[in-house]
């Protein structure tokens, strides 16, 4: 027998409703993405730190971007595992310059909230180069709640769960995304399969992904009969924990202008929202209850900013933390009709040959979710796409490209992106300049390149420590 359920809420069913919510506010400079890094995700072991992962991830940003640390005006550290001012012991290896570092925690939505502020800062003028750096060092197994003396922020959100679909011994945010998908399954008519193929297209493509914890390639009945998790998700359905780093550079056009040589690799943040829940979360519906609306809402406010539609997205990196999210956020998104997102997948639109391609970096059920660095590594990826760099994965043609990262309890950030000098990346973007194409190889770098982008004036080879021999052994 089906739940009676409240249908969501159709917020923002037009453009210009989604633009409301900017009215008053002052105009956005244009911003940019110079520069971005990104270490390989692997499985949690605790053989990698936290200061490790940032700077490897730091260090390539900043070769990438072309710049120094003394060039950076302000830093924000993003991790969601660690104690207050992480930020700082990470930074702190770059230079002590004495800029302002922020240490943000918004759950899996972390990495894009950091971008987010970035993108504030400069494109409000507070600062014309600001360096974003994802980090976490996770544990084994389901995510924790390490705080047992205090109220959980998700507690309301698991009571509803609770009493409209009850509560199993599967991991929590199982449960909660799975019952998602079954809604999805009740209402439109999708099946365990259209789920179980989005996995199977997730895990084909990370392995082109040199960056990605998980290289295999799986058939749809592997998929099917793997572990049973929460119906309608299998094992091979849900994504990882995961150790990794990720960084990214944003600058303004005045910096930009002073640098003309590196206008072709610079990505504009052409539209972006950072939206929280709106009050259809608790109306009993399993998909709202997953942030839907505020998905619908950030993504139709982003295109909107960057005077787009879902329809130009050929590319988009999304928060696929499970099979079922992925379903609901191409419905929510507008990258297919209402109700529809399972015909997309079944015509094979979500991948190369289709309508949009759809994580080609493998997504977060296979290149792996370190939560504070998943939204950077997204932005990263959708990079090297505009760029044209990523060759052995390329949306060819690609113009636009859209990014979704979710955190329940909640936030969501969907960020917009085009090429600064308005190409498409069948035109390449100037080569990279440390001897190698990151988008395709993941490699190290010289003491003297790492020489070459800390800071000249207040470098401490205190604070260093023994990081850039412990990164090294890695290479």
């Amino acid at each position: 027998m089906l739940l009676q359920l409240t249908q969501p809420n159709p917020l923002f069913d037009d453009l210009s409703c989604a633009l409301e919510a900017k009215m008053g506010r002052k105009p956005i400079l244009p911003t940019y993405v110079l520069g971005v890094g990104l270490t390989k995700f692997i499985k949690p072991r605790g053989k990698v730190d936290y200061t490790e992962l940032g700077f490897e991830a730091g260090i390539k940003a900043l070769l990438d971007a072309q710049v120094t640390y003394d060039d950076v005006d302000q830093g924000i550290a993003c991790y969601c595992y660690g104690d207050s001012t992480c930020g700082q012991r990470v930074f702190y290896q770059f230079g002590m310059t004495k800029i302002p570092i922020y240490n943000v925690n918004n759950n899996c939505s972390t990495g894009s909230t950091g971008l987010h502020m970035a993108r504030e800062m400069v494109g409000h003028g507070a600062a014309d180069c600001v360096m974003v750096v994802g980090f976490e060092k996770m544990f084994p197994g389901s995510l924790q709640s390490f705080f047992s003396d205090r109220t959980n922020p998700t507690s309301t959100t698991v009571e509803m769960m609770k009493q409209t679909r009850g509560i199993t011994n599967a991991p929590g945010a199982a449960q909660m995304f799975g019952n998602a998908g079954r809604e999805y399954m009740e209402r439109h008519g999708a099946k365990p399969e259209d789920f179980a193929e989005i996995a199977r297209i997730n895990h084909a493509h990370s392995g082109r992904n040199p960056y990605s914890q998980f290289q295999h390639e799986y058939t749809l009945d592997e998929i099917l009969s793997s572990p049973k998790i929460h119906d309608p998700l299998t094992k091979l359905q849900c994504c990882p924990t995961s150790d990794g780093g990720a960084s990214a550079i944003i600058v303004s056009d005045s910096f930009l202008a002073a640098r003309p040589h590196l206008r072709s690799q610079a990505i504009q943040i052409a539209g972006q929202c950072l939206a929280t829940d709106a009050d259809s979360l608790f109306n009993r519906s399993s998909i709202s209850l997953m942030g839907f609306d505020m998905t619908k809402y950030a993504a139709k406010t982003a295109l909107a900013e960057a005077g787009l539609s879902a329809q130009d997205v050929t590319v988009c990196e999304l928060h696929d933390c499970f099979s079922a999210n992925e379903m609901i956020t191409l419905d929510a998104l507008g990258l297919s009709e209402p109700g529809k997102a399972h015909e997309m997948v079944r015509k094979g639109d979500i991948t190369y040959g289709g309508k949009c391609v759809v994580n080609p970096s493998g997504g977060l059920i296979s290149k792996g979710h370190p939560l504070g660095a998943t939204g950077i590594a997204q932005c990263a990826e959708l990079v090297w796409q505009l760029r044209g760099w990523a060759d052995n994965r390329l949306v060819r043609g690609a113009k636009v490209a859209l990014q979704h990262n979710l955190g329940l309890g909640g936030a969501v950030v969907c960020t917009v992106y085009k090429r600064a000098d308005g190409k498409s990346n069948l035109d390449v973007a100037s080569p990279p300049k440390v001897g190698y194409n990151p988008a395709v190889e993941a490699r190290g770098f010289t003491r003297k390149q790492v020489d070459q982008v800390r800071s000249h004036k207040a470098r401490s080879e205190w604070a260093l420590g023994e990081t850039q021999n412990q990164v090294e052994s890695r290479f």
